[in-house]
């Protein structure tokens, strides 16, 4: 906070993570906007008064760092976690180590063992050797170890993959023809995944993570819920995780179903619906991060979004507070300002059951 002229300002960021000094007034206007954007988007509820004005509270809270009350503390689950020591920070450490690093140094509730190279398609070829290298880590390891993936259903395209690109028949007008290649390609990721999933179920795996779906589109999405459906009947002491992509479903495909639900144009309140239908243990929501907006119209927007998931959901939500989403800004490295007052909002406002 400091004095500008006549007016109080408080230190906060933009969602590209660029500090930025507002006023109340300026606070108070860009949190009602985000909760109306949301609202117009999702046809939502918007917040209440006493949630509006709790964020208020949170994003001018004076220090670097914020936290919530003793006892609403709540657990973490992430993606391709254990390998990020190696990949972010420089360190050549195996994963198994990175877990135990993880659990011993940083406190994590839960780690992925996941492959560098993050999808299904890839990991399909040494899924035998990545069972191994999961497997070393659950020897040694107190805390729940998932195994996870992208199904990214774009490396099924020719040439790398066995159908045509959709991308390049859509803007030749070859509308069928997309569409056709879009289902050819979720049937060849559903099977990956599953020969993926029994690999690792047979050396213990604690649950399994089908992360970033719906990256491609609808088709994308269908996959994680028809995997998922598949290992849940196969292996019914697994858990499955699906976290999504991004807030709203796009339609590339356009007329794909779950169960009678039209996956295209899902907000996170409905995604969740289709999730439990397919048999998920644990709901990964998203709401994009605006790089042009204020953490305040950001965050507003984001609570008013994953309080609507939370509401209906029937299983635990576990909010995507990564880079670029959930209010976290656009940026590598991450300003614990922001972040911790976002992880506030989304367990005291979200009513969130993970991050």
């Amino acid at each position: 906070m400091t004095n500008m002229g006549d007016q109080k300002k408080f230190f906060t960021r933009m969602g590209d993570g660029s500090p930025v000094y507002m006023t109340e007034e300026e606070i108070r206007a860009d949190i009602k906007a985000g909760i109306d954007d949301a609202v117009l988007r999702g046809k939502i509820d918007p917040l209440s008064e006493e949630d509006t004005e709790r964020i208020y509270e949170i994003v001018t809270m004076p220090g670097n760092i914020v936290g919530v009350q003793p006892g609403m503390e709540i657990v973490t689950s992430n993606d391709s976690g254990s390998d990020k020591i190696s990949t972010k920070c420089g360190i050549s450490t195996s994963r198994d180590t990175n877990a135990l690093i993880h659990e011993r140094v940083l406190g994590a509730d839960s780690v992925d063992i996941g492959y560098s190279d993050y999808n299904y398609k890839t990991v399909k070829g040494v899924a035998k050797r990545e069972a191994t290298v999961l497997k070393q880590a659950l020897t040694k390891a107190t805390m729940p170890l998932f195994y996870g993936a992208m199904p990214n259903l774009g490396f099924y395209t020719k040439p790398d993959g066995p159908v045509d690109n959709w991308a390049m028949l859509l803007p030749e007008g070859k509308i069928k023809e997309a569409m056709a290649a879009q289902e050819e390609a979720v049937d060849h990721a559903v099977r990956d995944i599953v020969y993926v999933a029994e690999q690792m179920n047979d050396v213990g795996a604690d649950a399994f993570m089908l992360d970033t779906s719906g990256a491609a589109g609808d088709a994308d999405l269908l996959v994680s819920l028809k995997a998922c459906e598949i290992i849940r009947e196969k292996f019914p002491d697994m858990p499955v995780e699906i976290g999504m992509a991004g807030e709203f479903v796009l339609g590339m495909h356009g007329k794909l179903k779950y169960n009678g639900t039209r996956l295209a144009g899902l907000y996170p309140h409905k995604q969740v619906k289709v999730v439990e239908e397919a048999g998920a243990s644990i709901f990964g929501a998203v709401v994009n991060t605006n790089c042009n907006k204020s953490f305040p119209w950001n965050i507003a927007r984001v609570c008013t979004f994953i309080k609507a998931c939370t509401d209906v959901a029937e299983i635990p939500v576990h909010a995507n507070a990564g880079m670029g989403v959930c209010g976290i800004p656009m940026v590598e490295n991450l300003p614990s300002d922001v972040v911790s007052r976002a992880d506030k909002c989304l367990i005291e406002i979200g009513k969130v059951d993970g991050l």
